[in-house]
């Protein structure tokens, strides 16, 4: 029997809210997505993009035990009445976090902040109770349901913290309330809407002003706009920990040896020397890994645990998963790196592309990279010049900004352009031969996830 999650008084106290219909029930967890609601579960009728009201009656058929919403009249069973409901989520949030004694770890970055929070919860599982947040819910909502999510008895919790605009972060910050706060990277992600590089680290600076009184930050050392963030660290936490590649680092990367199965690497993590095997492929790794071993060092966390367990680290859907497809043609492997883009995500993925073994040719299927601002096409076309350094022999390009790219390219790398990822898709499949390797990434916009649709339906 699942175990109990929020007891109905207790989930009306920390919302403010009046309970109807029933006034003794047990949630199991809580939900805002009929999709994959679980019987047991406090569904959170949520208006975002759709209003969760319209779906009270399908919550309730599969199983929901009671709704959080703010119009009572709509509820055909027991129900938690707000007058917001957002703010009745995050009022679960911080009762859930002021209950627990969990060490909270806060990740936010440029890139790769879903990576490396997987890496940290995986490292800590080896020591304890373990909970963290799932898929990318790193906005508005996504994080207060992660903490609202939060088993009272959780040892260790990891949460992603995202954003668009300015703003965004440390309200974000102030109800995680985090003891350890890491930014992994500064990357012009989201430049269009923030103007510039400093700008952005302001912005994941903001992290740090959410910890806790004793609160560690975690800074890398050699970002763009790394002073803005050690600034930032320096005013707001007891301790300021860099990693990174250079001499001075507390967390430092000593070797990291790439090859198409994961890494080995070494690093001297808060002057302890450790060695460790990465079980997933990916240059992004290489920092990422060893801000994870320190986070989870911090945190109270077994360091060498936590580095046998990055030995199973595992690439997800979208972020470098690879998966050998077995066409008419003969054999070839598929990257999904479809879900995000930008230009220090990219070169990272062409690096990772060059360490894997092929029969046949390695090839780049790339989207456009989008929010980049008024630089967009400069910063298309400077991904020549890591594709050369990469040795990567193909390229295929979708969308308006990458004609930039297109254009800059030798014609000997040409593998096919179109407008848009649903035209390139074909090109690419009748091109592909045995022994290839074919990377496809691109900004979540301009969806690529249609061309790994597509190739992974070339099976024989």
């Amino acid at each position: 029997m699942p175990e109990a999650l929020w007891l109905a008084e207790d989930a009306a106290q920390a919302t403010g809210g009046r309970l109807i219909g029933a006034d003794s029930w047990i949630a199991s967890g809580v939900s805002i997505d009929t999709r994959s609601l679980e019987p047991g579960d406090l569904f959170v009728a949520l208006k975002d993009v759709r209003d969760g009201h319209d779906f009270l009656a399908d919550a309730y058929a599969k199983g929901a035990v009671a709704a959080l919403v703010s119009d009572p009249s709509r509820a055909t069973g027991p129900a938690l009445v707000a007058p917001d409901v957002l703010g009745g989520l995050r009022g679960l949030a911080a009762a859930a976090r002021d209950r627990s004694a969990a060490k909270r770890i806060a990740i936010t970055g440029s890139v790769g902040k879903t990576s490396t929070k997987s890496a940290v919860a995986l490292c800590l599982q080896a020591s304890g109770p373990t909970h963290s947040s799932v898929k990318s819910y790193n906005n508005h909502w996504g994080v207060p349901l992660t903490l609202a999510r939060m088993p009272a008895q959780s040892r260790f919790a990891v949460f992603e913290v995202g954003m668009n605009h300015r703003g965004e972060i440390l309200p974000l910050a102030e109800l995680v309330r985090p003891d350890i706060a890491l930014v992994t990277w500064i990357a012009p992600a989201h430049i269009e809407h923030l103007g510039s590089l400093e700008t952005i680290a302001e912005e994941k600076g903001d992290l740090y002003a959410g910890l806790e009184p004793g609160g560690v930050a975690l800074v890398p050392n050699e970002a763009p706009a790394a002073r803005i963030l050690i600034a930032r660290a320096e005013e707001c936490a007891n301790a300021v920990v860099r990693f990174g590649r250079e001499q001075g680092c507390e967390a430092r990367l000593l070797k990291f040896d790439m090859n198409d199965e994961g890494a080995i690497a070494e690093a001297d993590i808060l002057g302890r020397q450790i060695r460790y095997r990465i079980g997933a492929i990916g240059a992004h790794w290489a920092l990422n890994s060893v801000a994870a071993l320190a986070a989870a060092d911090l945190a109270g966390g077994d360091l060498q645990a936590a580095a046998h367990a990055l030995a199973e680290l595992r690439a997800i859907d979208g972020r470098g998963a690879a998966a050998r497809i077995e066409a008419p043609f003969g054999a070839f492997m598929l990257v999904d790196d479809s879900y995000n883009a930008n230009p220090a995500s990219m070169e990272a993925a062409f690096l990772t592309l060059a360490a894997r073994k092929a029969e046949g040719r390695r090839i780049a299927a790339l989207g456009d990279m989008l929010e980049l601002g008024p630089e967009e096409a400069a910063l298309h076309a400077g991904l020549a010049g890591p594709i050369d350094k990469a040795g990567i022999d193909l390229v295929f390009a979708a969308g308006p900004r990458m004609a930039a790219l297109w254009e800059a390219l030798p014609p000997s790398r040409r593998g096919g352009y179109a407008e848009n990822s649903e035209r390139l898709a074909p090109m690419i499949a009748a091109a592909l031969r045995a022994g290839d390797v074919v990377l496809v990434k691109g900004s979540n916009g301009s969806r690529m996830g249609r061309v790994v649709e597509t190739l992974a339906q070339l099976k024989g």
